[in-house]
């Protein structure tokens, strides 16, 4: 009984020095990559993140209107169970069991958020629930850099995104879901879809949106439903499994309220996020250095240990950081406070010759 003790208290030791671990994370996406494809390329992602000192992935789970993992949810709204490109393979599944034996913590990163199509708005989603679409102040569909939006403040829309992120709380041991600059968000261009025109109506005497996307107080309203929408989400998945972490990855602050609602900040002060990643994406290391400046000053220091930059390190134009300024980024990080940081994405690590991370455990 003694030894079991033991061992018990030893077990779970490990688990909180791993939690307690600042990130040092990449994003594993299926686009321009096929990392997540078969058994075998998962384990070459685990070995290049041992390799590298990196101990969370972020890994994709819904694109484009599909589930990469087998989905009752989207199955029951679509019919669509899964993206027919894995036949059956679930490598969710695979990557938290390969990941977690490796000692990686493995988060479900819901990437596309409330967009539901890129470059193409006949899914089988807008289909079935036209009422969804969102619409700009000309009536048009809204879209924004090719991808096309639900209406994010529609409850339909934010009840199925719901249900799609407590099944997966609910299906695998992850140890935490990831909304991005799509999750919770929207185009500040959107709102003037009938229902969210009714809605504001009916809050304001009557008064009509402006119709000036940029108006100050009508883009804050929609802000604020959405950061009531994240914090209910928050709550949600915390009463499904309290150990699963919820983390946020938005654009950087304020171009992220002015353009996407996603007033962060205020999550992170009302306390419904256990990590925050704003995307820092630059190329060059004056204006990473500069936003790193700015988001050090946008955060207070107490909340600075739940603040990891994201960072621009590849894409699949064959774009690839170079080391040294990959080991500049992460040093400034240091100098600035922040004790770690993610990369995007995972088909950085391959490229480089010597660990990331020579000394993380």
């Amino acid at each position: 009984m003694r030894y079991l003790r033991i061992l018990t208290l030893l077990l779970l030791s490990q688990v909180l020095t791993l939690q307690a671990q600042p990130i040092r994370g990449t994003w594993v996406t299926n686009v321009a990559s096929s990392a997540l494809r078969s058994e075998e390329n998962i384990r070459g992602v685990v070995e290049q993140c041992r390799r590298h000192g990196v101990n969370t992935v972020f890994v994709v789970v819904w694109n484009a209107g599909k589930t990469m993992f087998p989905s009752e949810v989207a199955e029951r709204y679509v019919g669509i169970r899964q993206d027919p490109v894995y036949n059956g393979f679930d490598p969710l599944k695979s990557i938290i069991e390969q990941g977690h034996a490796a000692g990686l913590q493995v988060h479900a990163w819901f990437e596309y958020g409330f967009a539901y199509g890129y470059r193409d708005s006949l899914t089988p989603w807008s289909t079935r629930y036209p009422h969804w679409q969102g619409r700009n102040a000309k009536g048009h569909l809204l879209q924004k850099n090719g991808f096309y939006w639900w209406n994010s403040l529609h409850p339909e829309v934010q009840a199925m995104m719901k249900e799609l992120v407590l099944e997966v709380v609910r299906k695998y041991e992850v140890d935490g879901v990831q909304g991005d600059d799509r999750l919770p968000a929207m185009p500040s261009e959107g709102g003037y879809d009938e229902w969210t025109q009714q809605v504001y109506r009916a809050e304001h005497d009557g008064e009509a949106p402006p119709r000036a996307a940029s108006d100050s107080s009508w883009r804050q309203w929609k802000a604020d439903r959405l950061s009531v929408y994240g914090e209910s989400l928050y709550k949600s998945v915390k009463k499904v499994r309290r150990g699963c972490k919820v983390t946020w990855s938005p654009s950087i602050y304020p171009w992220s309220l002015e353009n996407y609602l996603q007033d962060w900040p205020r999550w992170l002060k009302g306390g419904y996020a256990d990590a925050m990643l704003p995307q820092l994406y630059r190329y060059d290391i004056k204006a990473y250095e500069k936003i790193l400046k700015e988001l050090q000053s946008q955060v207070p220091r107490r909340k600075r240990r739940q603040v990891f930059p994201g960072m621009l390190t590849s894409l699949g134009n064959g774009y690839r950081v170079k080391e040294d300024m990959l080991r500049e980024m992460i040093r400034l990080n240091r100098a600035y406070g922040f004790q770690g940081e993610c990369l995007f994405y995972y088909e950085t690590l391959p490229s480089m010759d010597k660990p990331i991370y020579p000394d993380n455990p």
